[in-house]
């Protein structure tokens, strides 16, 4: 058995996780693999010898029979550059595909998952991607196995490249976007508005973080798009720690604990608009715990969260701040703590 399906593997020295993600996807043995390794950084001698462990783990690991396309970057291009050019390159080679990082070990009902819902949704251009992730603490949404949502979640996802040619990774568009009365139809709650106008205002000004999903987010929101996630989590985040550029201390949960069974599909093409608030809270705009200590103890990300919530609260008049802070509590870390 085979499965056709592209998949692009995003790894970078972390040669255990990446094992572990190769062996995850082995029993499907996908017929077409596509494998992206940024270079070393110049002022880490370290990442030599570990980016050169990944490329022999992609060499010796990936041993079934299929068609490997490889890139490989001498130079360290970074999150921001290195992830997006790689998918870029990636559907410049196909119509539609899986991505998945080094840190994300998928489930054996990931592949099919996508796999089922890129045919269906082929040729609708309301659908601009799926996605295995799931941060609804439990709840079920909607009808079928899965339910439409704003957020394109990028811990395993699919897409077409018909969507990921409108990727706007410097986000040109922004400006005028911002300055039009559209935003009012993309975010009806005026928090979550500011929230994500004060994060793409930092991106487009400051460059930072050193990211590219919250490209990929301005890009679908901006577009309308609906992505396709699932009732359960299909895909675990095994890259918490010191050596991850972003996720150094587990958030939330993404363990995967039931399965999602036989796919039922819903009976309506309709954002979930409750499930997204829920995601925005949870994922996007929570309380870091340890936010009073000095930034570089933070990852860089919780820190970069911090400022955008500072600068979104030095907007709202001081009287309203405190129920402000309030609605921007985060939920509870996982399913465990509800």
């Amino acid at each position: 058995m085979s499965f056709n399906t592209p998949i692009l593997l995003i790894a970078w020295r972390r040669p255990q996780q990446t094992q572990r993600v190769i062996e995850s996807i082995r029993p499907m043995r996908p017929s077409h693999v596509f494998v992206a390794c940024d270079g070393p950084r110049p002022d880490h001698a370290e990442d030599i010898e570990l980016v050169e462990a990944v490329k022999e783990v992609c060499r010796s690991e990936i041993n079934w029979p299929c068609t490997i396309e490889k890139r490989y970057s001498k130079a360290n291009q970074g999150c921001r550059i290195g992830v997006s050019d790689a998918v870029s390159w990636f559907f410049s080679n196909v119509e539609e595909g899986i991505i998945l990082e080094d840190d994300c070990r998928p489930s054996q009902e990931f592949l099919p998952f996508c796999s089922e819902l890129l045919e269906r949704y082929r040729d609708d251009s309301r659908i601009w991607g799926i996605a295995g992730s799931n941060f609804q603490g439990g709840t079920w949404r909607g009808d079928g196995s899965y339910y439409f949502s704003r957020y394109p979640h990028c811990w395993g996802w699919a897409s077409w490249r018909r969507c990921w040619k409108h990727y706007d990774s410097e986000l040109k568009s922004w400006p005028a976007l911002k300055k039009s009365d559209l935003m009012e139809t993309i975010f009806t709650d005026p928090t979550e508005k500011a929230f994500w106008s004060n994060t793409w205002d930092l991106l487009r000004n400051e460059g930072e973080p050193d990211t590219w999903d919250y490209q990929w987010c301005y890009t679908v929101f901006a577009n309308g798009g609906l992505i396709a996630l699932p009732n359960q989590n299909l895909v675990e985040n095994i890259g918490y720690g010191a050596d991850a550029t972003h996720t150094k201390t587990e958030q939330y949960s993404t363990k995967i604990d039931r399965s999602l069974g036989e796919i039922v599909h819903p009976c309506w093409i309709l954002r979930n608009s409750m499930a997204d608030r829920s995601t925005f809270k949870t994922v996007f705009c929570y309380q870091d715990a340890d936010e009073n200590r000095p930034p570089q103890e933070q990852s860089h990300r919780n820190h970069w969260r911090a400022t955008v919530r500072a600068r979104l609260l030095s907007t709202i008049p001081k009287r309203f701040r405190t129920l402000a802070r309030k609605s921007l509590e985060r939920t509870p870390h996982s399913i465990e703590d509800r």
